[in-house]
C-alpha cells in the first residue's frame, strides 16, 4: 500500500491517486519514463531515477500531473512476485484537510521481466567444469549453487590419481574455501550434504587422452551433461613451451573432442584471456581466431615487411618443435630451453609471452574443431578479487598485480618499469562469472551452432592507470603498514617510474644494495659481505626478470 506523507503542493484542490496492490510486485529500479497513466493520460507516474534500493525494500515513487513537474511523495514496499494490477483511486484534497474519493480503476502492471532467462535456463541442468580447484572455477560453482540451488549435478574435473584423491581435493580445496561461507551459513548443518549431493568430483586431466577419466565416468557424463565450462589453464607467462602447449592449446581441443560425445550438450564455454589480442590497439572486435592467424601478420604491411618474411603459424609444427627440442638437449637444460623457446616463438608471431600465445592457439583449435557445437569464448582482462559476490575482497593466490603490490608493501620494490599513464585493465572475479553465466544462458537457450566471443574488462568505462595502482597501494600501506621480521612497521614512499630497462635495473640495484646493509658490513668479514651481495644480486635479478615479462603490458596503450 502506498501512502503519502505530505500534500504534494499547498493548493486548495489537487488531484492525486492512492494505490493498493492486488498482489505484491516489485517496482523495477531506475526507470525514467512514465509507466502508468489514466485513460485520459492526465496523470503520469515515474520511478525515482535516484533510487538505488533493491527488490523487497522501500522504493521512492514519483506522482505528478505532468512529467515536467515531478516530485517524490511516497514510498512503496514490495517483494518481487507476480502481480495482476494496481487498484487506482482518484482522490481530491480539499484545502489540504480532507480527501474525497472520486473514481476507482484497475491499471495493469508491467509483467515482471525474466530478462534473458538465466535462472530458468540454469535450473536442472548438469555441468562439467574443468580446472575445478582454480580461482575462477570455484567462483562459478559458488555462484550457481547460491543463486540457483536446484541446478542438477556439477561434475568437477580434478587433477588426481583416483576417485578418493579427487574427493579429498574437493573437501580440502573447495568445500573448505572461505568463498563458500555464505552457502554454509544458508544451509547450516546440511551444508556438506548439500554440496556433496550437487558436486561430483571426477579424477581427470585435460592434458590426457579422454581427459584422463575412467570409461564408466566418461560415459555417465556424456549421457548427462548439458553445459561444459573449460577454465583449466596454465597462466605462467614464461612457462615451458611444451607444458603450455599441452594445457592451453591441446587441452581445449581434447575437451571439445569429448564434447562431441555428449548427447544433451547445449553449450561449450571456453575461458580464454583478452590478452590473446597481443599487440593489437584501438577498438578490438570480439572476433574468433582462425587457424594460422597471427598478430604479426596483421600488423605487417608490404611497405614495412615483405610478405615472404611474415612468419607462418602452424600449430602442428609448433608442437613438433617443442617435442624435438626436448629430445635434443640435456635433461638439465630442458626446462630453461623450453622457456626460452616459448617466449621466442610468441614474440616472433606477435604475442607478448608464452601464456597468451598458447591461449590464442587454443582458440584457433576450438574454432577449427567445434563442428555444430554452440561455443562461447570469454576473454577477461586481469581478474582480481571479488567486488560484491558472495562478499567483497575474496581472492585465491597471487594474481597478476599482486606480486608487485606485495613487494611494494614490503619495501622491496623501490621503482617500477612502466608508463604511469598506461591503463591496467582489471576486472573483479564476480563480474567475470556473471558475464559468463549470462552468455551461457543466452546462447544455451538459442543453441545455434556458432561461436561467440565476449571481452570482459573495465578499461572503457572505468579505466585504472598504473600510477593510481601504486597510489592506492601507498595509501593503504601507509594506513596499514606491513611489519618486518623485527615487528616494526615498514615505511614506504611514492613509486618512482622508469621508461627504460637500463635505468630501472641500475636504480633498483643501487637501492637494494643500500637497503641491504652490505655497505655497512665490515670489510674484514668477507663471508657476511659475500652473503649479502649474493642476496642483493638474486633480488635484483628477480625484479628485472619480472619487469621484462610485464613490460609489454606496462607500456600498453591499446585499450
Amino acid at each position: 500500500m502506498m501512502s503519502f506523507s505530505q500534500s504534494p503542493m499547498s493548493m486548495p484542490f489537487l488531484a492525486y491517486k492512492s494505490y493498493s496492490l492486488t498482489s505484491t510486485h516489485a517496482i523495477p529500479n531506475g526507470r525514467s519514463t512514465p509507466i502508468l497513466t489514466t485513460a485520459n493520460n492526465h496523470y503520469h507516474y515515474y520511478y525515482n531515477n535516484n533510487s538505488t534500493r533493491t527488490s523487497g525494500r522501500t522504493y521512492n515513487i514519483v506522482c505528478c500531473q505532468n512529467k515536467e513537474n515531478a516530485g517524490s511523495y511516497g514510498s512503496l514496499s514490495a517483494v518481487p512476485t507476480q502481480s495482476n494490477g494496481i487498484t487506482s483511486t482518484d482522490m481530491v484534497v480539499e484545502s489540504g484537510t480532507r480527501t474525497i474519493p472520486t473514481t476507482t480503476t484497475t491499471i495493469p502492471l508491467m509483467k515482471p521481466c525474466d530478462g534473458i532467462g538465466i535462472v530458468s535456463y540454469l535450473k536442472g541442468k548438469n555441468y562439467l567444469i574443468t580446472g575445478a580447484t582454480g580461482f575462477l572455477a570455484k567462483a562459478f560453482v559458488e555462484k550457481m549453487l547460491r543463486t540457483v540451488p536446484d541446478v542438477g549435478k556439477i561434475f568437477l574435473l580434478i587433477k588426481a590419481n583416483d576417485k578418493e584423491a579427487a574427493i579429498d581435493r574437493l573437501k580440502n580445496e573447495i568445500l573448505a574455501s572461505e568463498l563458500f561461507k555464505c552457502l554454509e551459513q544458508t544451509h547450516g548443518e546440511s551444508f556438506k550434504a548439500f554440496m556433496m549431493r550437487k558436486l561430483v568430483p571426477v579424477a581427470g586431466n585435460v592434458c590426457e587422452s579422454n581427459l584422463g577419466m575412467d570409461p564408466y565416468t566418461a560415459n555417465e557424463i556424456a549421457n548427462e551433461v548439458d553445459v561444459i565450462i573449460n577454465s583449466a589453464a596454465n597462466t605462467t607467462f614464461d612457462e615451458r613451451y611444451d607444458v603450455a602447449l599441452n594445457t592451453n592449446t591441446r587441452g581445449p581441443s581434447r575437451l571439445l573432442g569429448f564434447a562431441k560425445k555428449c548427447k544433451k550438450l547445449s553449450l561449450f564455454l571456453h575461458v580464454s584471456t583478452a590478452y590473446v589480442n597481443g599487440e593489437r590497439q584501438g577498438v578490438i572486435m570480439e572476433k574468433p581466431f582462425h587457424m594460422g592467424q597471427t598478430i604479426a601478420g596483421e600488423s605487417s604491411t608490404s611497405k614495412t615487411l615483405p610478405i615472404l618474411s611474415i612468419p607462418v603459424l602452424d600449430i602442428i609444427d609448433e608442437i613438433k618443435l617443442a617435442s624435438d627440442l626436448k629430445l635434443s638437449v640435456h635433461e638439465n637444460e630442458v626446462a630453461q630451453k623450453m622457456k626460452e623457446l616459448g617466449l621466442q616463438r610468441a614474440k616472433m608471431f606477435g604475442w607478448q609471452n608464452t601464456y597468451v600465445f598458447t591461449k590464442a592457439m587454443g582458440e584457433m583449435l576450438v574454432n577449427s574443431v567445434r563442428g555444430d557445437i554452440p561455443v562461447v569464448i570469454i576473454r577477461p582482462t586481469i581478474i582480481e578479487s571479488t567486488h560484491k559476490e558472495p562478499f567483497p575482497g575474496w581472492i585465491q593466490g597471487n594474481r597478476m598485480l599482486d606480486p608487485w603490490i606485495i613487494s611494494y608493501g614490503k619495501g622491496r620494490l623501490p621503482g617500477f618499469l612502466g608508463d604511469p599513464k598506461a591503463i591496467v585493465d582489471v576486472v573483479p572475479l564476480d563480474m567475470v562469472v556473471n558475464a559468463s553465466i549470462a552468455a551461457i544462458a543466452k546462447h544455451g537457450i538459442a543453441a545455434k551452432p556458432e561461436l561467440n566471443v565476449y571481452h570482459v574488462g573495465s578499461s572503457t568505462i572505468n579505466p585504472l592507470v598504473l600510477n593510481d595502482v601504486f597510489k592506492f597501494s601507498c595509501d593503504h600501506f601507509t594506513c596499514s603498514p606491513l611489519m618486518d621480521s623485527k615487528g616494526e612497521n615498514i615505511d614506504i614512499t611514492g613509486m618512482k617510474f622508469f621508461s627504460s630497462m637500463d635505468n630501472f635495473s641500475s636504480y633498483i640495484s643501487d637501492e637494494i644494495t643500500q637497503r641491504s646493509g652490505v655497505m655497512d658490513a665490515p670489510i674484514s668479514d668477507s663471508k657476511l659481505r659475500g652473503k649479502l651481495e649474493m642476496k642483493c644480486k638474486k633480488e635484483v635479478e628477480l625484479l628485472v626478470h619480472m619487469a621484462k615479462l610485464y613490460e609489454p603490458y606496462m607500456f600498453y596503450r591499446g585499450w
